[in-house]
C-alpha cells in the first residue's frame, strides 16, 4: 500500500485563533467542530492517518478538509461545499395546490380527520397529485410540505379560537355596562358623589365546582427527604355543586349561596337574600348575563311584588369578561380551588362558604379601568 500525500496548509495565528474557538464551542455544528480539530491537529503537525485516528473519522474526510482548507481558505473548509443537486421539480402551480388542500379539512374531501397531520397531508398530495395535475408533487416528502408550510405561515394541524359577535347591541349593552362601573369610580373617588342605584353589584354563577375526595391520606412533606405533599393518584368524585355570587362593587364583599342547581327557583332565593341583607328603599342595580333563569317567568313574577327594588343591567352575549365577578371566580379558581380535596358535598359547601368569610373580613373594591374613558363620551 502507498503512502498517503500529505497536503500542507498554512495557518496563521488568527486562523488558529478562530479554530480553537470554533472547537471549544457547544452551539457549533458538530461537523464544522471536526474539521476545526482536523486543521488544529494538522496545525501540530500530525499527519493525515494519524489526525483520522485522533479523530476517529477516515482518512479521505481528513483530505478533504486539507484540501478545501488550502484551496478555499479555512472559513470554507469548515463547511460543506455547494452542490449542484438536482433542480427543484415542484412547480409553482403544485405549491399553489398543496397549499389550497393545507386550507381544507380533510372532512370536507370525505375522511374522518378533523385536521391535517403532515404525514397525512403528504400521503394524499402524493397520491392524488398525478390526477390533479400535478406529476411533481408525486413524491413529495412530508419534510418539503413542512417547509413550503412554514414559510406561508400555515399551520393546518393547529386551531386558535376567536368569539364571533353574536349580539347586534353588542356595543350598547357594553356601554350601559361601562356606565355602571363609571359610576362606581366617581364614588369611590367623591364620597360626595351620588351614584343612579344604591346599590351596585356583580352577579354570575359558577357552576360545576367538583368534589373531589382522596382513596388515602395526603403524606406532609419531610424536611431532606420529601419536599411537598404526596397525595395518592386516585380519587373519588361525590359530586358537583354551583356557587351563586355578587360582588358588591362599592364595598367589595361578596355574597354567595352554594347549591346543587342553579334554576329560576334558586336565583329568586339569591334575590330575596339580597333584599334582606339591603336596607328597605335602596335600589340594588345588577349586573348579570341573560342566563334564562335571570328572565324567567318565575323571576319576573317575584320582581313584580318588590317594584323598583332591583335594575338588571345584561352583559352583551359573548361579553362574560365585562362582568366584574368573572375575576373572582377565576382568582377563586386559582388559590382556593386548586388541589382542594373533601370527604362530601356537605363538606365542599362549608368549605366554599367559610373562604367567602375568610374573604370579606377584608374586602377589597373591584376598579374597573379599560373602556372607561370611551363610554364617558
Amino acid at each position: 500500500m502507498g503512502r498517503t500525500r500529505e497536503i500542507e496548509v498554512e495557518l496563521t495565528e488568527e486562523n488558529l485563533a478562530y479554530l480553537r474557538q470554533i472547537s471549544q464551542s457547544r452551539t457549533e455544528q458538530v461537523r464544522r467542530v471536526e474539521r476545526a480539530n482536523i486543521l488544529l491537529l494538522h496545525a501540530k503537525g500530525l499527519g493525515s492517518t494519524t489526525i483520522a485516528k485522533e479523530l476517529n473519522i477516515s482518512v479521505p474526510s481528513v483530505l478533504r478538509c486539507l484540501q478545501k482548507a488550502k484551496q478555499f481558505g479555512i472559513h470554507v473548509a469548515l463547511d460543506d461545499l455547494q452542490r449542484s443537486g438536482k433542480p427543484p421539480q415542484l412547480t409553482p402551480e403544485a405549491k399553489a395546490w398543496i397549499l389550497s388542500l393545507a386550507c381544507q379539512k380533510p372532512k370536507d374531501l370525505g375522511f374522518s380527520y378533523e385536521l391535517w397531520t403532515i404525514r397525512f397531508l403528504a400521503q394524499y398530495i402524493r397520491e392524488h397529485a398525478a390526477e390533479n395535475g400535478h406529476p411533481s408533487a408525486s413524491t413529495i416528502s412530508g419534510g418539503t410540505i413542512s417547509k413550503l408550510l412554514k414559510a406561508q405561515q400555515i399551520q393546518p394541524h393547529k386551531v386558535t379560537y376567536y368569539v364571533e359577535r353574536r349580539d347586534p347591541d353588542f356595543d350598547a349593552k357594553m356601554v350601559q355596562v361601562l356606565h355602571v362601573y363609571q359610576q362606581v369610580e366617581w364614588k369611590l373617588d367623591n364620597d360626595e358623589f351620588v351614584p343612579l342605584c344604591d346599590v351596585m353589584l356583580s352577579y354570575d354563577e359558577k357552576p360545576g365546582i367538583q368534589a373531589i375526595g382522596t382513596t388515602s391520606p395526603d403524606l406532609p412533606p419531610v424536611p431532606g427527604q420529601h419536599s411537598t405533599f404526596q397525595r395518592d393518584y386516585e380519587y373519588v368524585r361525590h359530586g358537583t355543586v354551583s356557587l351563586m355570587a355578587g360582588m358588591d362593587l362599592l364595598t367589595g364583599e361578596v355574597m354567595g349561596q352554594v347549591v346543587d342547581r342553579h334554576r329560576s327557583k334558586e336565583f329568586v332565593d339569591f334575590l330575596k337574600m339580597l333584599d334582606a341583607k339591603y336596607e328597605s328603599g335602596l335600589r340594588i342595580q345588577i349586573i348579570l348575563d341573560n342566563h334564562s333563569a335571570h328572565t324567567s317567568k318565575e323571576t319576573r313574577a317575584y320582581l313584580e311584588t318588590v317594584p323598583n327594588r332591583f335594575e338588571f343591567v345584561f352583559t352583551p352575549k359573548h361579553g362574560s369578561w365585562l362582568n366584574v365577578i368573572e375575576a373572582f371566580f377565576s382568582k377563586m379558581t386559582r388559590s382556593f380551588l386548586r388541589q382542594l380535596r373533601v370527604k362530601s358535598k356537605e363538606e365542599l359547601k362549608q368549605r366554599i362558604e367559610q373562604y367567602l368569610k375568610e374573604i370579606n373580613k377584608n374586602p377589597v373594591p373591584f376598579r374597573w379601568k379599560y373602556g372607561l374613558e370611551s363610554a364617558a363620551k
